[in-house]
């Protein structure tokens, strides 16, 4: 009797002990998968960034247009064609102005042979005088006829001044002709690339009413020579200088970052938006050859240098906690929850002063429902 009671116990103590057991696994914390990086030396960078997309600008791009009204009779490019400087882009009718000019050439040839004459003439009464007045001193000529070749010859000089004045207003006359001429032609002011052409031969074209903009006949750019313009946050442009290196990304190249330098900050704020006021700035690219096949107008992002280390310990940026706190990974897979002293920073990566040594594991995803101090993790990924 007493060997059966003793079973019985013996196999209620075991489901007890195996029931408590179960009951503990199953009640134990789940770890909870994190992303982590190791405190590891390298480069930080104290940047700031464009606060919406900037543009590739030519450093001259010019919007053409006729200075007076007129018909088109001759335009002879293309949008996307290349022109140079002095080439026609437009022509208007002008056929009463051309034979105006040749009017003006022929009086001023006109001019010219009148003068030449008037010339002769004050040359040959002034010999004829000289003659007479040696004439007279010889007692071989009388004074009234002698005066009156005196008088002759001053008027045949002033004669030949008057001709020489005529065909230097002849010669006036000629350039206004050729002024009035070439205000119905339209040429390029620099070599450059047709991005934009209005107007198609035989259209009426008047100029702009004051106030009132039009589209430009031609929209000429100088893309030999490029930049990028893109709008910082006025609270970041007290930062900037000239001179400052800058990282520049397109999004029409990918994810490749050219070099840069800021070449200009604008000495003005923007507010168009009155709760996001920008300051314009202006940056160069290293390599001007890197250039050649960019188009102005590209949206562009530009990240400004304002400080950098070359050789400091740094964690990503996205493991800094609000009060320069990290969760580190201890060994026995727990997080402990370290105090850091942060010094440069951006985006990317933090440099860690004090509080955090080489090798350290923190985690990167902080945002994940259960990452807290004293919390047990699985690591998702190692970055060695």
């Amino acid at each position: 009797m007493k060997h059966r009671w003793f079973r019985i116990v013996l196999l209620l103590l075991i489901v007890a002990v195996a029931t408590g057991a179960l009951l503990t696994w199953l009640m134990r914390p789940k770890a909870v998968p994190v992303l982590v990086a190791q405190a590891s030396r390298g480069m930080v960078q104290d940047s700031v960034a464009n606060t919406r997309a900037g543009t590739i600008k030519a450093c001259r791009r010019s919007g053409l247009s006729p200075s007076i009204g007129g018909q088109i009779v001759r335009m002879p490019i293309r949008e996307g064609d290349r022109v140079k400087q002095g080439q026609v882009l437009l022509e208007f009718w002008n056929d009463d102005l051309a034979a105006q000019l040749v009017l003006a050439q022929r009086q001023t040839k006109a001019a010219q042979a009148k003068a030449r004459q008037a010339c002769v003439v004050a040359d040959t009464a002034r010999r004829e005088s000289r003659r007479l007045q040696e004439l007279y001193r010889k007692k071989l000529a009388s004074a009234e006829v002698t005066d009156k070749a005196v008088g002759e010859t001053r008027a045949a000089q002033a004669a030949c001044e008057a001709a020489k004045v005529n065909v230097e207003v002849s010669l006036a006359q000629v350039d206004v002709a050729q002024a009035a001429l070439q205000r119905t032609r339209l040429v390029a002011p620099f070599d450059g690339v047709a991005a934009q052409v209005n107007g198609e031969i035989g259209e009426f074209v008047t100029p702009s009413p004051v106030g009132v903009p039009t589209p430009p006949a031609v929209d000429l750019i100088d893309d030999s020579c490029i930049y990028v313009s893109a709008p910082m946050d006025e609270v970041d442009a007290a930062k900037i200088r000239v001179d400052m290196p800058a990282k520049i990304s397109l999004d029409a190249y990918g994810d490749r970052i050219f070099k840069g330098k800021v070449r200009r900050i604008a000495p003005y704020v923007l507010d168009r938006e009155k709760q996001a006021r920008t300051v314009e700035v202006e940056a160069d690219f290293a390599d001007p050859q890197v250039t050649e096949n960019m188009l102005a107008g590209y949206s562009a992002d530009m990240e400004i240098i304002l400080a950098q280390k070359t050789d400091t310990l740094r964690v990503p940026t996205e493991a800094v906690l609000e009060g320069n706190k990290v969760l580190v990974l201890g060994a026995d897979n727990l997080l402990h929850e370290q105090q850091i002293e942060t010094g440069l920073d951006n985006w990317e990566f933090t440099e860690v002063l004090s509080g955090l040594q080489s090798g350290q594991k923190v985690v990167i995803s902080v945002d994940r429902e259960g990452v807290k101090d004293g919390a047990l993790v699985q690591i998702e990924n190692q970055d060695e």
